[in-house]
Order: C-alpha cells, then sequence, then structure tokens
C-alpha cells in the first residue's frame, strides 16, 4: 500500500546541504595564550608542584636580595636608629634601656660601642621591637650596621611571605598570591623599612601574622559550627543558639601574635581591639547564616568564651616582654614603688613592687604619646597619609664632588613608596569600600579591617607629631585590596578568550611599569651615590624634597 503525503499549503522547506549545518552550541574560545602554554609547562603533577613552591621562593629570594644588598651603607645611625639601636644594645648589656655618654653617636659609627652606662634611660615604646634589634648585634656585633639592621631585613621578608600566604588563602589563586609577594618584595616603603632598624617593620609583621590567624580561625569556626548542627540532627534550628567554642587555637595564636605587636608599639592594641571585634561579628553573622533562630543568643555566650582565648594571652606576651626591666634593678622608674610614699595602699597594696612601678612606667608613657607634639620638618598629617604627601627622609648627604661622575652628588635614603603601587592599592581599596557593600563579601570585610586597625585610629592624632612610615603597618592590606581588584582584572581561565586576554595584558602592563619604577627609585631607597639632577628627578611633588 503507498502512502500519499498530505497537502502541502505552505512553502516549501528546502533541506540545507551538511556543509550549510550551523553547529548546534557554537563553541567560545575561552582561556587565553598564556593559559595555553603554563598547562603545558605543567602538564605533569611534578612539574605543577615543583613550580608552587619555586616561584614563591623566587619572590622571597628577590625580597630578600633588595632587602639585603649593601644593608651595612651606610655605616651610621640613620633617623630613629640614634634610638632604637643603641636602646636595643644597652638592653642585650644591662636588661634594661640605658644611658649613654655624650658625643655617642659618632663614636658608635666608629665600633666603639660598649661604652653605654648603668644609669636607665627613659624610653616610651615596649621592649620586644629592640629586643629583635638587639639579636642581629648579639650575633654579628655592634660594630656594624649590618648586625644592627639584619633582623629587621629578616622580618621584611617574612612580610613578604606572610603576604603570599595570606592572599593564597583569601583569593585561592597561586596566581594572585605571588602577585601580592612580587609588589609588596619590590615596593619602595616596605624595602626602607627593612633596611633601617627602627621599630615599624616589627609591628607590620605580627600583626600580618594575627591577621593570617583570624583568617584560618574563621575556617575553623564554620567548621565547629557545621559539625555541631550535624550532631543534633533532630534539634529545631529556629529554636537553637549553637554552641560554645572552647577549641579554638587560631583564636589563641592571634592573641599571641597582637600581643607581640603590641610589646613592639602600642598601636598594636588597635589590631588587637578591632579583630577582636571582628571575631564577635563574625561569629554572630555565621550562626545567622546556618539558620540559628537564637544566633544572638549563641554569640552573646561565646563572646566571654573568645574573650578569654584572646586577651589574656595577649597581656601574658606584653607583660613577658619587659621580663628584661623586671628580672633586674636599675631599669627607668624600677624602683618607684620601693619608696613607701609612692607604694599602692589599701585594696590593691598586695600587687608586687615591681608590678605597681611598671604601671606608673606605663602612666608617665602613656602621658608622653599623648602629649608628643614636638615639630619635626619630616612629620606627616595621617589625612595625607594614603596620598603620600610627605615621605621620610631617613638620610641624606652631599657626598664628593665628582664621586657620582657629576659635579654634585647625592645620596639619600627616602622612605617613599613605589607611586604606581601604592596609588593604585590606595584607588583599589577606595573601590573595596564601595564594593563592600554592595556585594557583602567577606574577603572584601576582612581586607578592610586590616585598614581599619591600622589606619583609622590614626585620624584621632591630628595634630600629635607622626610620620608616613607609620603606614608600613596597613601597607600589607593596601597590598591585598590591590591584588584583590587584579584577580577582578585577570578574570577566570573559563572566561571568553578576549576577555581573559585583555585582562591579562593590563595586568602585564601593570606590572611592568611598576617594576621599571622600582628599579628607577631603588637608588634612592637604598643610599646609592648618584648626581643630583637624578635626585632631583624624583620630586615629582613639591613635599617629596
Amino acid at each position: 500500500m503507498v502512502q500519499t503525503a498530505a497537502p502541502h499549503t505552505g512553502p516549501v522547506a528546502v533541506a540545507p546541504r551538511e556543509s550549510e549545518h550551523p553547529p548546534a552550541h557554537a563553541a567560545v574560545p575561552t582561556g587565553s595564550r598564556i593559559d595555553d602554554l603554563w598547562l603545558k609547562i605543567v602538564r605533569t603533577p611534578e612539574r605543577a608542584r615543583l613550580l608552587n613552591w619555586l616561584i614563591p621562593v623566587l619572590i622571597l629570594l628577590l625580597a630578600a636580595g633588595v632587602r639585603l644588598w649593601n644593608l651595612g651603607y651606610p655605616h651610621a645611625l640613620v633617623f630613629d636608629e640614634t634610638f632604637y639601636v643603641k636602646d636595643a644594645y644597652s638592653l642585650w648589656g644591662n636588661g634594661y634601656e640605658s644611658k649613654w655618654p655624650d658625643g655617642v653617636n659618632e663614636r658608635f659609627n666608629a665600633g666603639d660601642v660598649n661604652i653605654y652606662l648603668k644609669d636607665p634611660s627613659y624610653i616610651v615604646h615596649p621592649p620586644l621591637g629592640k629586643w629583635i634589634i638587639g639579636v642581629g648585634m648579639a650575633i654579628f656585633g655592634a660594630d656594624n650596621a649590618f648586625g644592627w639592621r639584619i633582623t629587621t631585613a629578616l622580618m621584611g621578608v617574612i612580610g613578604v611571605g606572610l603576604v603570599m600566604l595570606v592572599a593564597r588563602s583569601l583569593t585561592k589563586s597561586r596566581t594572585l598570591a605571588v602577585i601580592a609577594g612580587f609588589l609588596f618584595a619590590i615596593d619602595g616603603h616596605a624595602i626602607v623599612m627593612s633596611r633601617v632598624a627602627i621599630l615599624d617593620n616589627s609591628v607590620m609583621v605580627f600583626a600580618l601574622l594575627g591577621f593570617w590567624f583570624i583568617l584560618k580561625d574563621r575556617a575553623w569556626l564554620e567548621h565547629k559550627l557545621d559539625s555541631w548542627i550535624a550532631a543534633h540532627p533532630d534539634a529545631p534550628l529556629k529554636k537553637a543558639a549553637g554552641p560554645v567554642i572552647w577549641n579554638r587555637p587560631w583564636v589563641l595564636a592571634a592573641g599571641l601574635a597582637f600581643g607581640a605587636t603590641t610589646s613592639v608599639k602600642w598601636s598594636g592594641l588597635y589590631f588587637l581591639a578591632a579583630f577582636g571585634i571582628y571575631l564577635v561579628v563574625v561569629d554572630l553573622l555565621a550562626r545567622r547564616r546556618r539558620g540559628l533562630g537564637e544566633f544572638a543568643l549563641g554569640s552573646l555566650l561565646q563572646a566571654p568564651a573568645t574573650f578569654l582565648l584572646y586577651v589574656p594571652v595577649a597581656v601574658v606576651v606584653y607583660i613577658t616582654s619587659w621580663t628584661g626591666w623586671l628580672t633586674t634593678s636599675g631599669g627607668y622608674y624600677r624602683q618607684w614603688a620601693a619608696d613607701p610614699a609612692n607604694a599602692w595602699q589599701g585594696t590593691f597594696a598586695w600587687v608586687p613592687k615591681a608590678i605597681q612601678s611598671l604601671v606608673h612606667y606605663h602612666e608617665q608613657m602613656y602621658a608622653f604619646h599623648v602629649g608628643l607634639s614636638t615639630p619635626h620638618a619630616y612629620q606627616a598629617n595621617p589625612l595625607g597619609w594614603l596620598a603620600m604627601i610627605r615621605p621620610t627622609s631617613m638620610w641624606y648627604v652631599t657626598p664628593k664632588a665628582g664621586s657620582c661622575g657629576a659635579d654634585l652628588c647625592s645620596e639619600a635614603i627616602t622612605s617613599i613608596a613605589n607611586p604606581l603601587i601604592w596609588w593604585a592599592a590606595v584607588l583599589a581599596t577606595l573601590y573595596l569600600v564601595y564594593r563592600l557593600t554592595r556585594h557583602q563579601e567577606w574577603q572584601v570585610g576582612l581586607i578592610l579591617m586590616g585598614m581599619v586597625a591600622g589606619y583609622l585610629p590614626w585620624l584621632a592624632y591630628t595634630e600629635r607629631t607622626v610620620f608616613q612610615f607609620y603606614t608600613i603597618a596597613f601597607e600589607p592590606y593596601l597590598i591585598l585590596g590591590l591584588v584583590f581588584v587584579i584577580g577582578l582584572i585577570i578574570g577566570k581561565r573559563e572566561d571568553p578568550r578576549p576577555r581573559r586576554t585583555s585582562g591579562l595584558a593590563t595586568v602585564g602592563i601593570f606590572l611592568f611599569f611598576a617594576t621599571a619604577l622600582s628599579i628607577f627609585w631603588y637608588p634612592l631607597w637604598t643610599a646609592m651615590n648618584v648626581p643630583y639632577w637624578f635626585w632631583q628627578m624624583h620630586a615629582w611633588l613639591p613635599s617629596w624634597i
């Protein structure tokens, strides 16, 4: 039986030839040629593991190289080294910071270093940073500048490593971690603060270490809450507050780190306080996200436990840093409470006399810090720090004419950041403030919390004598903010090829010019003998002179 076709009432559809068939789903090329090349390079697990270790090691070697090269020059006490180096050496000798005879700097620079007195010196910063500086002199001797700067330089290298660790944990990207470490390794402010034996580099390192521990605790806390919920499947979450978690080793570690920060400079208290608040807020939000109806109550109950894990250990670290002063008898104000007219009476009379004297000393230190308003040629208002209005000149001399190949020569150590890196980082951080309000990304909030701790408190001291170099304490968070934005520009390997290629090209151009500027500025970070006209080329703003 032959079947007839139904009558056709519409236009005839002509089937296309096979070659004319469009693909059902056209494949969009993704990634870039750089991604393709990288995949070829790491085509075996062994190569991938090797490069994952080798590249960060190379970044650390770069950081060490630019910090350690010619570290002993100038062989002279630079800027505030006149305080901290001599304090460190006498601290190791007497157990407390001591006075020195008149004209000591010239003698110290000449290698005549064992001339400190038994009389105590009035100091206004805790001892830990000076103990660290003293380690280098104990190992290499105090009669050469390398000895009194080496530990500060090593702290700078450690800071670069910590920036990579934190960036890796925040972004889950090895590429961004390497970029973060590279930018911090070549930045001039970070380099100078690693080459001059003052306290602020240690503040930066201990605060960044505490920041990393806070980051680790975030994942630990969420795991503990999830485990508790899984262990109570029948509990009605709408009526639950969640557990009080005492097993939080990263909180304990953060307390240790911020205690050490405070033991270098009291500005470490800002980090301790800011991240203490952060821990409470993170706990509250974590409970709310998990649907715990009584999340506020749970967070309220957790707060005392967190405090006890966090603050007492910081206090212990701080008091321990004063061991030399406490176990000797000659320190400044050490015998204050031995005078019956000064000793505490009544309820607190039982407190050891050494502790009473230490408390009194701290009262005097606080009065000094609050009232410090001595004019200085390089003081810098905190309102201008982000714009880098007044960098600190650590050292400047005019060498012998002709020694640099020109009639007029210069040697300078200027604590100025790489302008491209610094200003780009500031703009990126300002963008992150907007982004936090728009997207509420926890990574952005954590980075900005580092800025809150390291920068915002100083805005209350616009009339006090302060300096641009204090910004080293929060520079890592500027770098992390910049790298977060770089990650947005680069995109992902799965992005369309034009998008990915343009992102990588943009970042590559930025890194090229950042590197070029660091090479251009490096002589002014390391006291190299250069023509005066070359020094003038770096005075981009009148206030940089």
